[in-house]
């Protein structure tokens, strides 16, 4: 409640500055009344701005423009492709955002960029459009052409800071402390650690959290420990000291996952299952899975983390918070090597590898690393995100006999350096490397619990090593080049600690023997199905021993003519279905609910020729992204021509589907690209989470289901070609008059 109040005359001082197209808050970070995400909720709620987006920019070393873009993205919720040039994906968005209404609140600028880079369009004088900016330095301020309004933040004054904080503690100890004639002392201890905290609201809040549970006579001990080790910091900035409290009330485990989190990137989100996979290599939990999540929501709960995105799966670390956790690891005796997303075309040297225990230099552009470090104590090296690497020395693993992480992902490796020395490794990512073999002795890394090879387009041989590392929970191969070509070589049977598995297939047989009733099927997650000659059919009720498949990917099998969705009588929960390169495949048959598709969330279609519609999608209720893409002789989307005849089976096809619900309840993304007979997606109707619908190279769609009559109320845009936009069909101008000026955007 006082955040929002105090932060009210910021917003209007923000509000009053309506002339100008770029705002600056000349800030500290660490001494801002108002929290710029509560700016950004005011602002939400003004009608003249379509969209609101906060990016946090933190470009200490290097600009993250990626991460940029898909915040942007994210926000827009425009389709994200990975394989995109970021130049092309910057004029895309710059079209995106200036057929809105927005106000992007960029915070902590700490150097001057090219907004066109990003794909930030610059408002001029005459724009609705907003930037606000927050920066420590005034001169990035006229760098950014920010120079006609500058705001300074102050910190907040006495009473605000003790409302502040009263606010984050329970109900009992804010009862306790802010009646003014508490006991023993109480609110004067209370007091002194509010006003400890010298107006900062970061401060306020961890520290605030922190104490939110304290009960009437542990008062003065708590200010006495805050005092202390203030008292006890010499040339670090005063906050540290303060934070520091909050970090000691964890207990020692939930410390070292804290710790953990300053190995990524200052800018940019942290996956929670990569953290929980992670500590669970780093033997922090004990392999108690539930108890990595129940950390992070800990963490979370202190204010040392905060959620991020909009699907709950990532977290983020405030810069500050994080420059405190990297002092903390320097007062100890730990040291960890820490130069994620700096820009580095380098390794650091040697020298630098020698004491760490923990390396990370992920999300550089290094290309080799030629030395052979002596680092025998490092236990995790993460170098994931270096596209560029392509070379590391023979002897580089020769002393990493402690070693239980090691990430090399995204990277352009094509061999793993001598590995038998890895003798303590745990958890192992390969993924999306251009890996050809695997060391002869990695069957010799016996503890490796975690081993991911995932799209790993190049990978020959792999599976006789695999099936002796007898510890391993995880083993991923979907999608990798390599493959079970024959029965004799799924020789699996041996992992028996074995709880997910992704695998590719290349034969009908070698499916068979995997879906038998024993624990490997159980196991099955991921199931690429890939050049599998003379498969015909598939019939998904027969994976039924496959009790945990969520993705199936089923790709350039040319003689598959049917795929089968039938009668829900297994505890199929599949999530992801790709169906790609099938010259063969005429009919997908989908049965009335329930049936094994119900599930399914994302559906990607692609150079599927014999397709002519898809009309079952109308039975997938819970569908929220459908992507197609050159299928040659699609007509239609969805056939609503023949409505009385029987179809799929004896299923009648009606304007509902099998539930009495309206088709597409979930559907938020439409994307249909290079369809070159297509004339139809459907007709109009009913699609209440439609947000995006984007049409590229399919010359003959003349028309789109979206009417006056219908619902599209969340629609925030459509894209495609000007030329196609124009030569578009309708029955209501108006209609079209509409739709062009607020939600067409040219691609």
């Amino acid at each position: 409640r006082l955040e929002l109040s105090q932060g009210n005359q910021h917003y209007e001082q923000i509000r009053a500055c309506a002339e100008i197209g770029i705002e600056c808050i000349q800030d500290d970070p660490t001494k801002r009344p108002a929290n710029m995400t509560h700016i950004m909720d005011r602002l939400a709620e003004t009608e003249r701005t379509e969209v609101v987006i906060f990016i946090e920019v933190s470009n200490s070393e290097t600009l993250n423009t990626v991460e940029i873009q898909q915040t942007i993205s994210e926000r827009l919720n425009l389709p994200w492709n990975d394989a995109e040039p970021i130049a092309k994906r910057a004029k895309f968005l710059i079209k995106a955002l200036t057929r809105k209404r927005f106000v992007i609140l960029l915070d902590d600028v700490r150097k001057k960029f090219q907004l066109e880079y990003v794909g930030i369009p610059t408002p001029d004088t005459n724009s609705q459009s907003k930037l606000i900016l927050t920066t420590r330095y005034r001169e990035v301020c006229f760098q950014m052409n920010a120079q006609r309004s500058l705001i300074e933040m102050r910190i907040l004054g006495n009473d605000a800071s003790w409302e502040l904080f009263l606010g984050k503690l329970s109900k009992e100890a804010s009862a306790s402390v802010g009646w003014l004639g508490s006991q023993n002392d109480t609110r004067e201890h209370a007091m002194k650690i509010a006003q400890s905290c010298g107006g900062l609201p970061l401060a306020l809040n961890v520290i605030g959290t922190a104490v939110a549970g304290l009960e009437e006579g542990e008062w003065r001990s708590a200010a006495d420990a805050i005092a202390t080790n203030m008292n006890n910091i010499d040339g670090v900035d005063e906050m540290f000291g303060q934070l520091k409290y909050s970090y000691k009330s964890l207990t020692p485990t939930q410390q070292q996952c804290f710790l953990y989190c300053t190995l990524f990137p200052e800018y940019g989100s942290i996956s929670k299952e990569q953290l929980v996979d992670y500590w669970l290599a780093e033997g922090l939990l004990l392999n108690d899975c539930e108890k990595g999540y129940q950390i992070i929501r800990s963490l979370v709960s202190a204010c040392l983390l905060q959620a991020s995105g909009s699907m709950s799966t990532k977290v983020k670390m405030h810069h500050v918070i994080r420059q405190l956790g990297l002092w903390l690891v320097n007062k100890s005796d730990t040291k960890f090597l820490v130069q994620p997303g700096m820009a580095l075309d380098n390794a650091p040297s040697a020298g630098e590898w020698n004491e760490a225990t923990r390396i990370s230099i992920m999300s550089n552009n290094i290309t080799e690393v030629s030395f052979s470090p002596n680092c025998k104590n490092v236990t995790t090296l993460l170098m994931q995100n270096n596209p560029k690497l392509n070379k590391m020395s023979y002897g580089f693993f020769r002393t990493m006999s402690s070693l239980k992480v090691l990430d090399l992902s995204h990277t352009a490796i094509t061999s793993l350096p001598e590995c038998a020395t890895l003798v303590a490794l745990e958890h192992l990512n390969l993924s999306h490397t251009h890996i050809m073999r695997l060391p002869e002795c990695l069957w010799l890394l016996k503890e490796l619990k975690h081993l991911d090879l995932s799209v790993t387009i190049a990978l020959e041989d792999a599976l006789n090593n695999c099936s002796k590392l007898h510890k391993l929970k995880v083993l991923n191969l979907f999608r990798s080049q390599y493959g079970i070509r024959h029965v004799d070589n799924l020789n699996l049977d041996s992992l028996k600690e074995l709880v997910f598995l992704g695998i590719t297939i290349y034969a009908e047989d070698v499916l068979q023997k995997l879906n038998m009733p024993r624990p490997l099927a159980n196991s099955t997650h991921r199931l690429n199905l890939k050049n599998c000659a003379k498969m015909i059919y598939i019939k998904i009720s027969d994976l039924n021993h496959m009790k945990h498949l969520e993705e199936l990917y089923v790709e350039s099998c040319y003689d598959l003519n049917t795929v089968v969705a039938d009668a829900e009588l297994t505890t199929s929960h599949l999530l992801f279905l790709t169906l790609s390169v099938l010259p063969s495949l005429e009919s997908v048959v989908v049965a009335p609910m329930p049936h094994n598709f119900q599930y399914i969330r994302k559906l990607f279609i692609s150079q599927c020729p014999k397709l002519l519609n898809i009309t079952w999608v109308r039975r997938l209720r819970l569908l929220e992204r459908l992507a197609i893409s050159h299928c040659d002789e699609m007509l239609e989307i969805v056939e609503d021509d023949h409505a009385s005849d029987e179809q799929d089976h004896g299923m009648v096809e009606t304007s509902r589907n099998d539930t009495g619900q309206s088709d597409f309840p979930k559907l938020r993304l439409i994307v249909l690209t290079g369809l070159k007979k297509l004339r139809c997606i459907c007709k109009p109707r009913e699609f209440p989470c439609l947000e995006t619908l984007r049409v590229e190279d399919c010359p003959n769609l003349r028309s789109i289901p979206l009417s006056f009559t219908h619902n599209y109320g969340k629609l925030k845009q459509i894209c495609g070609s000007v030329d196609w936009w124009e030569k578009l069909q309708w029955e209501n101008r108006e209609e079209v008059a509409c739709l062009d000026s607020k939600y067409f955007i040219p691609i």
